[in-house]
């Protein structure tokens, strides 16, 4: 039986990262799903976003094994990726000196597979002054990152401490996922 080719339902330079270190073969192919918040439970979301980007891939590429992935920040509400600079204030903010959750969602799909799961992760944001906030956001960092923050660039530095994996908050958790590839024999 032939090994079915891995596919990435993503151009994330994260993901693509974490799956490179983890010594998988694979392919990036990102999905044209817009990534809309459907609900404030983070985990439906993230499963469902995860699950979307995946099956669009997959139905263009019915032999490959796709992975899709989501992450959004929890903290009272799902706080997605800001749109603009003053939107990414508000969500910093909002987490400054509190500890939030981030919720990644994976689907693994292939012909004789749909599994879809999620991980979260409790991080806590140091107390950050407005300076603090105004400075990280001249970055430019913020754009394009859930929760208007990221832990493994500039962002690292308004982090206090984090409970749970670490490449979850990343955008990829890929401990568990990697498990899930070796036991389907991927």
């Amino acid at each position: 039986m032939k090994k079915k080719q891995i596919v990435l339902a993503s151009a994330s330079e994260r993901r693509i990262d974490i799956l490179k270190s983890s010594g998988i073969e694979f392919v990036s192919m990102p999905s044209d799903v817009s990534e809309k918040i459907i609900e404030d439970d983070p985990a439906t979301t993230v499963m469902a976003l995860a699950f979307e980007k995946a099956w669009d891939v997959f139905v263009k590429n019915p032999e490959s094994l796709v992975i899709g992935a989501d992450t959004v920040v929890f903290f009272k509400k799902v706080l997605g990726k800001p749109s603009n600079e003053s939107d990414a204030m508000e969500m910093l903010e909002r987490i400054s000196g509190k500890t939030h959750r981030v919720y990644t969602g994976v689907a693994i799909i292939s012909d004789d597979t749909k599994e879809v799961y999620f991980e979260y992760s409790s991080v806590k944001i140091r107390q950050l002054s407005r300076i603090d906030i105004d400075r990280y956001i001249s970055t430019g960092e913020p754009m394009g990152k859930a929760g208007g923050y990221a832990i493994q660039g500039f962002g690292a530095s308004l982090v206090e401490s984090v409970n749970g994996d670490y490449f979850n908050v990343v955008g990829l958790p890929v401990g568990r996922l990697v498990w899930k590839l070796n036991k389907m024999g991927g």
